[in-house]
């Protein structure tokens, strides 16, 4: 979920072993972080991609953690009933790149 310069994401209640993901590890060992969102499309005229680096973090502030988990659920339904129980992280956006 994209807010401002600020992209969230939440670690859901989809059955896991633990909530210390591999990449809630990676994150508290090496912030830096990319996230690429590609399009494909058989019409190769079509595709694009987005990628943002940035600077990623756990969401540890009650008040920050609520609010990511708030706009989160206006964005999926899922997290209204069932807000997400496990680490909130996001990524603060240093730089974007874009193609075509």
């Amino acid at each position: 979920m994209l807010d401002a310069d600020t992209i969230y994401s939440a670690i859901d209640a989809k059955p896991k072993s633990t909530f210390d993901l591999r990449r809630v590890q990676n994150i508290r060992s090496n912030s830096a972080a990319a996230l690429l969102v590609d399009h494909y499309e058989e019409d190769w005229t079509t595709l694009w991609w987005v990628r943002v680096d940035g600077v990623a973090r756990t969401v540890g502030d009650d008040v920050a953690r609520a609010a990511a988990i708030d706009l989160l659920a206006a964005k999926y339904e899922q997290y209204r009933d069932s807000p997400p129980p496990g680490p909130v992280l996001a990524i603060d956006i240093e730089r974007w790149r874009s193609w075509p």
